[in-house]
């Protein structure tokens, strides 16, 4: 909402775009800022910081093409100028009533003056606001500088959190430290993804005026495992087989997420790279459940002896006489 500092900060210029902006646009110029000086990126550096938090107020106004119609609307009016009362009831001073609406009415206002009276300044400026008179003047918690739609909403944050694989992947509650010392219990749902956004309802910043707080936008980056990937609500894992298991076939055991392994059957011949599917083993969500993708990788031993070298060769020779890359070496002629 609307509000004294709006007369003074030109948010246009603190992310560095034109008044006539794009969405599309305003959010590359907002990202890319943001990615410049967020703390993570900027660590112990308060200059940084103190930027990272102007741009972020910004585009929470900007950004909103509700607040940016009337911060527009605000900006044209104003400029720079401070709603001050004229003296003797006729011409103002400077930065005063007059000085407003003489850029609105082509410098008619100065020469008429005002009064204190019905159909004064609380009921021109009800009009001009759409407030019919009477009630909640300017500065007054049924609307602050807008004059209608009672108390202002405090401002969004904007923030962000890294969690462990297995906390995206099942989901739990964790608690986070706000700017302004408070902790707060955030739940992490279950199959959160890298790079989703998470609000938090009125956890933002309190309103000046009595008004409802605004919301927390957080962030949600999620660190690597070691051995599953995601891929949707699939997981998806590379299993190692010997040579002999692939070519005779065996049952293995595969790993899952936070809990025991199962028994996969590899049939006889399997290539490398081949995928095999266990069903319901990826990720849970109230939306759907994904499977285990068991990708098998064929490991050949990086050591023989004598006599392994030679049963070996003699294996080789009695094989057909194949060569595997021709349809390869066809189609590469092609």
């Amino acid at each position: 909402m609307a509000s004294q500092d709006w007369f003074d900060k030109d948010f246009y210029k603190v992310l560095g775009v034109a008044k006539d902006v794009t969405p599309a646009e305003l959010k590359k110029a907002y990202r890319k800022l943001a990615r410049k000086y967020h703390p993570d990126s900027n660590p112990g550096n308060p200059a940084a910081e103190a930027k990272f938090k102007e741009i972020s107020e910004a585009h929470s106004v900007i950004g909103d093409p509700a607040q940016r119609k009337e911060y527009d609307a605000v900006r044209a009016m104003g400029g720079g100028a401070r709603f001050t009362a004229p003296r003797g009831g006729g011409g103002g001073q400077a930065g005063g009533f007059d000085d407003v609406f003489g850029g609105m009415f082509g410098g008619g206002a100065r020469q008429q003056g005002y009064s204190y009276e019905q159909g004064g300044y609380d009921d021109l400026l009800g009009g001009l606001f759409g407030r019919n008179g009477g009630g909640g003047g300017f500065g007054s918690t049924s609307g602050g500088f807008r004059g209608y739609g009672g108390p202002t909403r405090g401002r969004d944050v904007i923030a962000s959190t890294t969690v462990d694989f297995i906390t995206a992947t099942h989901g739990d509650q964790i608690t986070l430290q706000t700017q302004d010392g408070r902790a707060i219990k955030v739940k992490i749902p279950a199959g959160v993804a890298d790079g989703q956004k998470i609000k938090l309802r009125g956890q933002g910043q309190h309103s000046p005026d009595g008004g409802e707080s605004g919301d927390i936008v957080l962030t949600v980056s999620v660190r690597k495992h070691p051995v599953f990937e995601r891929e949707g609500l699939n997981l998806r894992v590379s299993v190692p087989v010997t040579f002999v298991e692939a070519a005779l076939g065996a049952t293995i055991e595969v790993p899952t997420l936070g809990g025991p392994p199962v028994k996969l059957r590899i049939a006889p011949g399997t290539p490398s790279g081949r995928v095999l599917r266990v069903k319901g083993r990826g990720v849970v969500t109230p939306k759907g459940t994904g499977d285990l993708l068991a990708e098998v990788q064929v490991a050949v031993p990086s050591h023989l002896s004598k006599d392994a070298e030679e049963k070996l060769e003699a294996f080789a020779a009695a094989l057909p006489k194949e060569n595997p890359r021709e349809d390869l070496l066809a189609k590469a002629r092609d």
